[in-house]
């Protein structure tokens, strides 16, 4: 769940309005309806206060990485895309001799 609907989420359960939320967390009623549409990211410290005015409480996790890495399987990955690199053909001038291609890059 992201930052934007935790914070909706617990307001309307806690049947608060942007404006009372704001006051009750010490920050302003544009700050919240910013959070609230994901236009703006609270730090975790905020997060934590809005949720906390809501009479609600947050619990985070910290997961390890999902399985092994091949880090050899990775490194002959590499090697295979920096070969097929190494064989394209260079651009010798700045411009693109074909026009699509020039007008998709301006």
């Amino acid at each position: 769940m992201d930052a934007s609907t935790m914070i909706w989420s617990s307001r309307t359960a806690a049947g608060l309005s942007q404006r009372e939320l704001a006051m009750l967390a010490g920050t302003s009623p544009a700050a919240v309806c910013l959070y609230e549409t994901g236009q703006r990211v609270p730090r975790v410290d905020t997060l934590a206060r809005l949720i906390a005015a809501t009479g609600s409480s947050m619990e985070m996790r910290v997961r390890g990485p999902v399985g092994n890495i091949d880090v050899a399987a990775n490194a002959r990955a590499l090697e295979a895309v920096l070969e097929l690199a190494g064989n394209l053909p260079q651009r010798r001038s700045g411009a693109l001799a074909m026009p699509p291609f020039r007008d998709m890059a301006r």
